[in-house]
């Protein structure tokens, strides 16, 4: 007699294929994980606006390549604090030690710890770093600010020789700046002091910041639009002054800059970022 139906053989192979096909349905519709971004690494909105960059005639400190000006900023995102060497040696795998061995400065360290701001960076190696950031990261760019972004972002607002004011005494510097009166020559932990009106902190005083830009002394030929200026000169932008420097350096205004694989125990940087 013959038997009708299928072998139980078949059922078995038909019953694993459905389980497979609901499984790869399950993982495909299933939301991606997030990113794992260093420990501590945490950015915040900044608004679109306009400012006017640089400074006043009227400014005590101020110096030629500071001429006031117009600029329209759109939205993006800046990190709450420098980047640590805790972050650094996370993604990139060395220490604050190794970037003082390579670096082309002999001063020593200058403050360890997780929670300090890494140094001995220079703008090349920011660079590599964004690289790799931006590979652990993909629903997000990673990138220097701007130096119109990072007036703007520092400023928050204010239209003062510093964030909190024009004071540059003692006591009103030593509440959200370490520079050269408070720092006992050395960098600090970040987020330690008080922080301007948008969160961010250090944006005066603890280590210079590398931005994108390349210097010019004219700003007549840079961008109103909020982007980097990107002319003949090859040196790199350093903002917010550090450790080892007097008021007028940390004013928001001021303007430093040097070679891009220039490093030194005062040089460190913030990331901005913008969704891909």
């Amino acid at each position: 007699m013959r038997t009708s139906g299928k072998s139980p053989e078949s059922v078995l192979l038909l019953v694993l294929l459905v389980l497979i096909v609901n499984v790869e349905l399950s993982i495909a519709d299933s939301p991606s994980q997030d990113p794992v971004l260093p420990e501590g690494m945490e950015f915040v909105s900044i608004p679109a606006g306009d400012f006017m960059m640089g400074s006043p005639v009227s400014e005590a400190g101020r110096y030629h390549d500071e001429e006031s000006h117009s600029v329209s900023i759109g939205s993006f995102e800046l990190m709450t604090t420098e980047v640590t060497q805790g972050m650094w040696e996370e993604v990139m795998g060395v220490s604050v030690e190794y970037q003082f061995s390579s670096a082309n400065d002999d001063y020593g360290l200058a403050g360890t710890g997780d929670d300090y701001p890494i140094y001995y960076v220079s703008w090349n190696d920011c660079r590599e770093f964004i690289s790799e950031l931006n590979g652990i990261d993909p629903d997000h760019t990673y990138r220097l600010p701007t130096e119109a972004e990072w007036e703007y972002a520092c400023r928050a607002g204010s239209t003062t020789a510093y964030y909190w004011g024009s004071s540059d005494s003692d006591s009103a510097m030593s509440e959200y700046c370490w520079y050269v009166v408070n720092s006992d020559s050395e960098a600090h932990p970040v987020g330690v002091l008080q922080p301007n009106e948008w969160g961010l902190y250090d944006m005066s005083g603890n280590v210079w910041e590398w931005c994108e830009d390349n210097y010019t002394e004219d700003y007549a030929e840079c961008p109103t639009d909020g982007s980097a200026y990107e002319g003949s000169e090859t040196r790199r932008i350093l903002r917010g002054g550090g450790w080892f420097f007097y008021p007028s350096y940390c004013r928001s205004a001021y303007r430093n800059l040097d070679s891009p694989d220039y490093a030194n125990s005062n040089i460190g940087f913030r990331l901005a970022r913008s969704a891909t």
